[in-house]
């Protein structure tokens, strides 16, 4: 594939988008990375690089050692509350605004879609904006948390029979949210545009997603640094800062 300059790529999927009628797009940790945001599997930096998943972030883990957990989770939810949307968050809300993009699937747990303003916006993975107790059922805004999560060593507890809450995020160990996952299937194999944007594809099953688009004779487009197991059935590369290339192409949309 010919190599492009920021320019000439931003103009390609423009004229892409411009002639889709059903955009889907799938974000990962890629898209949040220039708010502040770690990822979890790049090498040396991401966070798998320095806990072994099944240890912290396990639903076992939550279950069985709570501290262990929690002393894991507790900086980046820390990060994750104090994140402000970037561009790439803003151009995807502009584009639904327009009525160019349908859905945001997102792998990432940080509400920073709906922050830009985003209103359909499924969260495979959950979301770490809300607390539920599996004890009683009950669930809580993480605002009404904050101020354990500045604490090194406080656990949130449910007000109600004073379980140990637990984030509305999918651990290793859990299922998808079967409602969310269905609704993520449906969109993507109604799309005629599937983008990726700062996933490198290779969490199941929400890496699966584009397969289905491409089944149904969708084009796509791929916005990561990193190389994907469908490289070669895109339509277009961007190998650029999401942060960039975004609002290059939402400008060229106007």
């Amino acid at each position: 594939m010919t190599t492009l300059s920021m320019a000439e790529a931003a103009q390609q999927a423009a004229e892409l988008i411009s002639k889709s009628k059903w955009m889907v797009v799938l974000t990962g940790a890629g898209i949040s990375t220039p708010s502040g945001i770690p990822d979890f599997r790049s090498p040396n930096t991401g966070l798998w690089s320095r806990s072994d998943p099944m240890e912290v972030a396990s639903l076992s883990a939550f279950q069985f050692h709570p501290e262990k957990f929690y002393n894991w989770l507790r900086p980046l939810a820390r990060e994750m509350i104090k994140a402000l949307p970037n561009a790439a968050h803003f151009a995807l809300a502009k584009l639904e605004e327009k009525g160019v993009l349908k859905a945001v699937i997102t792998q990432n747990i940080d509400g920073l879609h709906q922050k830009a303003g985003s209103k359909e916006v499924y969260e495979v993975h959950g979301s770490m904006q809300r607390l539920n107790c599996l004890s009683c059922r009950k669930n809580y805004p993480l605002q009404d948390f904050l101020g354990l999560f500045n604490s090194p060593q406080d656990i949130p507890r449910c007000p109600n029979c004073c379980a140990i809450l637990k984030p509305d995020i999918v651990l290793f160990e859990e299922l998808l949210p079967a409602d969310v996952w269905n609704q993520a299937e449906q969109t993507s194999t109604k799309a005629d545009l599937f983008v990726v944007i700062g996933s490198a594809l290779e969490v199941t099953p929400a890496a699966h997603l584009p397969l289905y688009a491409l089944e149904n004779g969708a084009r796509l487009i791929i916005n990561t640094f990193s190389s994907t197991y469908l490289n070669s059935r895109a339509d277009l590369l961007l190998p650029f800062d999401v942060a960039q290339i975004w609002p290059e192409i939402v400008a060229r949309l106007d």
